[in-house]
């Protein structure tokens, strides 16, 4: 299905646990590869400057982050409280592997999170779907497929 759900009822909903509470609706942000604190991110921007990452040079910054977990050392929470502090971070996290760096992570930033949802996140989410991430219930609803219905990017050239 890739247009809206009949009568604003989620495509697709995934379960999981949540572990900071709150609701957000907004566009996700998806990678297979984990995140780095110091040295993958400039806390500035809210982009992944780590020159291998698959999302290198893109902004996270109030998006849906959908990433499989953290990585590099325990300064990763700093790095992502920062981002809060500065008003460049996301607006909520999914993420599948559970580590204290990447919870503690959720925690100071304050997101709604959800962790080790089933469907996999990871293989059900696409950047670019509107999703909603319950941390409350522990449910991540995807609202709408990327470019159906609104979720596109459009250029326009002048001749």
């Amino acid at each position: 299905m890739t247009g809206p759900a009949p009568d604003g009822e989620p495509l697709l909903e995934l379960r999981g646990r949540g572990i900071v509470p709150g609701v957000v609706e907004a566009e996700a942000l998806v990678t297979h590869d984990a995140i780095s604190g110091f040295g993958g991110i400039d806390v500035a921007t809210g982009t992944i400057i780590e020159p291998r990452h698959e999302l290198f040079g893109v902004c996270f910054t109030g998006k849906v982050l959908v990433f499989p977990g953290a990585k590099g050392s325990s300064g990763w929470s700093g790095y992502f409280q920062s981002t809060r502090l500065m008003g460049t971070g996301p607006a909520a996290m999914v993420f599948n592997v559970l580590t204290t760096k990447a919870v503690l992570g959720a925690i100071v930033t304050r997101v709604p999170t959800v962790v080790e949802a089933e469907p996999d996140p990871l293989e059900t989410i696409r950047t670019g779907d509107l999703v909603r991430v319950d941390g409350d219930a522990g449910l991540v609803s995807v609202l709408r497929r990327a470019g159906a219905g609104g979720i596109q990017t459009t250029l326009a050239f002048t001749i």
